[in-house]
């Protein structure tokens, strides 16, 4: 009986065709928008977090003043010393390393070519600590730490756009005034939530103090990274830290802290989070497609209930019984939802991996959200065809006989 009421409903929608597709539009939206939304949304965290990433393995930031990035105020508050870092490295067992950061802004010149650059004056470990990979040449070391050399290492945007293509490992580079020696290029990492990581240049910290700003204060490091023991505990590492430094920076139990420490990790989850609350919403706004949808097949079956009155008295007065009836109709329903929903389907699989590379985020098939939005659209020709379903099923055989 299910498979003759389902070729039934299969000959009643090709009869009209254009009726039937947009009766389903609906449907097909619903469904395509809801998959896409939520599909995009998880490429997105998954974009988020991969970035985070990037920036290195149990990755901690500290930096003076009350917050990280623009906007930030730190007039009269004093930098970080490099006893600041021995102390943190020496006195705080879950961390495995530190390394001080002191940024400039100077043009960088190669023959012809020249471009304002971030300058960025660190020690060796800055490279382990926040996982970069060299794509030729090599790092700075110790010996040139300590003998303040002339050398820098620099990013992938920084060697296209001043090289264009030569090999720049050997070469030298005009940062200000001062001529460095190129001796490596870094692996492209890519965009992060902090901007290009491949747009930068790094010198010693000797280097820099010495031969680029002339600063050899003793509080000059604008910021310290520092990289945890896997598996550490996150929050009492935090509170290490701060207490160590709050001791070093004497400042008293009633002052609040002069600087800001923030672990990469609850970034991510914060990001992720935010991503993931935006994704819900936007796929529950286009999930009102499907009900909208299925009031658009309610009115048709309606209306398709009212031109085959005739038809169902016929089928009444020749025994066919309310409850077949009603099964022949909700049946019809089922299937335009159903239909609508493997379009709906087909259709948000190649939104998705267009979107997805002209936005830039991962592909992410989910299986279980394609199947819950086809059972959804499934479900809204059962609840949306019933009525119709039940209209037809209750008519009078003598009276869908006189029909006209």
């Amino acid at each position: 009986m299910l498979l003759n009421a389902f070729l039934i409903a299969l000959r009643e929608i090709r009869r009209n065709l254009t009726r039937a597709f947009l009766t389903v539009l609906g449907i097909i939206i619903g469904v395509c928008a809801v998959i896409t939304m939520v599909t995009l949304g998880q490429g997105a965290t998954q974009s988020v977090n991969n970035q985070i990433a990037s920036l290195g393995s149990n990755l901690y930031m500290i930096s003076p003043g009350s917050g990280f990035g623009p906007g930030t105020s730190r007039v009269g508050i004093p930098g970080f010393s490099e006893k600041d870092i021995t102390a943190i490295v020496e006195q705080v067992p879950d961390v495995v390393a530190a390394a001080p950061m002191s940024r400039t802004s100077l043009s960088a010149i190669h023959v012809q070519q020249s471009r304002m650059s971030s300058i960025t004056g660190t020690t060796p470990d800055y490279f382990s600590i926040g996982g970069w990979k060299l794509a030729d040449g090599r790092f700075f070391n110790e010996a040139d730490l300590r003998a303040g050399r002339a050398v820098c290492v620099i990013g992938n945007t920084v060697q296209r756009e001043l090289f264009a293509g030569v090999n720049p490992v050997g070469a030298r580079l005009r940062l200000g005034k001062t001529s460095c020696e190129v001796i490596g290029v870094l692996a492209s990492k890519g965009q992060s939530g902090m901007g290009d990581q491949d747009d930068t240049i790094l010198v010693p910290l000797s280097t820099l103090q010495r031969r680029l700003t002339g600063r050899t204060s003793s509080h000059e490091i604008g910021q310290i990274q520092l990289s945890g023991r896997e598996g550490a505990d996150s929050a009492n590492l935090i509170r290490q830290v701060t207490t160590l430094l709050r001791q070093r920076r004497h400042l008293q139990a009633n002052e609040e802290d002069n600087f800001s420490m923030i672990d990469t990790r609850q970034i991510a989850d914060m990001l992720s989070s935010s991503t993931r609350i935006m994704t819900a919403l936007l796929a529950a706004v286009s999930a009102v497609s499907l009900v909208v949808g299925g009031i658009g097949i309610m009115n048709i079956m309606l209306v398709s209930v009212t031109e085959r009155t005739r038809e169902i008295g016929i089928r009444l007065a020749i025994g066919a019984r309310a409850r077949e009836v009603l099964l022949q109709f909700l049946v019809e329903a089922v299937t335009l939802s159903s239909i609508g929903g493997v379009i709906g389907v087909l259709l948000a699989l190649v939104l998705c991996i267009g979107l997805s590379v002209l936005i830039q985020v991962p592909f992410l098939f989910d299986v279980r959200i394609n199947v819950i939005s086809f059972l959804f659209s499934t479900a809204v020709g059962v609840i949306f065809g019933y009525t119709p379903a039940q209209r037809a099923a209750r008519l009078d055989p003598i009276q869908a006989l006189r029909n006209e």
